[in-house]
């Protein structure tokens, strides 16, 4: 059997998800962020307040042409189908090729063809419930879930009886995320919505994502009115934290939480709002489905294992 190269390939990708992103860079390879100007939106390069590593480096867009990869990230339907041909030299468009997809199918819930359908390019979903309802055609399709890390001094307290929800531009992104079940949950229970645009539903406003984690700590739940979505990293990071959940039984999330151990999902969204009154009437009780919501994070979530996932799918793609 030939002997595999372990060295360390060089990536090059976008920041459309920057804290997916920052996640992504614990895997041990180059990663090259083409950047523009203006540092438009996915040309962002190291943007943030992200304590970068030093393998994610900055390439100015005019110079990808020339410089040398192993192989092309996509994550976004734009640079797959467009960006690519004004930034890519012919001889790279023909580079080992992955597609991240970070969406379930947004146009129709199981019958829509993913936009790469192409036997040379692998397909990546973030969750077992998207890689089911997408049809990739002729795509090999590959799942590597989430893996997130927190601080290692964070520790849930829950001493504000009150949950959170953590969902950027969930206004503008209505019923898909739950803009109406939240809307309705808060009249009931206090719930804090926090995250981009959060302040034109009454909410606290954006968290900087470094200190979400310990922002969110001090509440007694994490709330999810989400229909339809990938699993948000938020809820995976507050699991981790020790947060339990408390939503909809949707998508991934409803093969991820087991109530009465690590929170409670349901369909019924009065069930849910009862679930959630109980945990603010019972702190100790909160504390217990926490904590089985950080042990099944830490086993399933863990950054060694996410980065050991990437690490296989970039090997197996770069040979």
């Amino acid at each position: 059997m030939a002997r595999v190269s372990r060295r360390r390939l060089r990536v090059l990708t976008w920041h459309v998800h920057g804290n997916y992103l920052w996640y992504l860079s614990q895997a041990p390879h180059e990663f090259f962020l083409p950047v523009k100007p203006e540092r438009a939106h996915p040309y962002g390069g190291r943007a943030g307040s992200f304590p970068w590593p030093d393998n994610v480096h900055e390439v100015a867009a005019a110079e990808v042409r020339t410089a040398r990869f192993d192989c092309v990230l996509f994550q976004s339907e734009q640079v797959y189908a467009v960006d690519q041909f004004d930034l890519l030299s012919a001889e790279q468009r023909r580079l080992p090729r992955v597609y991240l997809e970070h969406d379930p199918p947004l146009a129709h819930p199981f019958a829509q063809r993913h936009p790469v359908d192409d036997g040379d390019v692998m397909v990546v979903h973030v969750t077992e419930w998207n890689a089911m309802m997408w049809d990739c055609g002729r795509s090999p399709v590959r799942v590597v879930e989430h893996g997130v890390m927190i601080p290692g001094d964070v520790r849930y307290s829950g001493e504000l009886p009150r949950g959170v929800c953590a969902i950027n531009n969930l206004r503008t992104r209505a019923r898909r995320m739950g803009a109406d079940v939240f809307t309705a949950a808060r009249r009931h229970v206090p719930i804090d919505l926090v995250g981009m645009d959060a302040c034109s539903l009454g909410g606290i406003g954006e968290i900087d994502p470094p200190a979400l984690a310990a922002f969110q700590a001090r509440y007694r739940f994490a709330f999810s009115p989400v229909r339809h979505t990938s699993l948000a990293l938020a809820v995976v990071e507050a699991m981790m934290i020790g947060l339990p959940i408390v939503g909809l039984a949707t998508c991934e999330l409803a093969s991820v939480i087991t109530n009465g151990e690590s929170g409670f999902v349901d369909s019924s969204l009065p069930r849910v709002l009862d679930a959630a009154l109980a945990l603010i009437e019972d702190p100790a009780e909160a504390r217990r489905l926490g904590e089985g919501a950080r042990r099944m994070a830490a086993d399933r979530y863990g950054i060694a294992r996410f980065a050991a996932d990437w690490d296989a799918v970039l090997r197996e793609v770069a040979a």
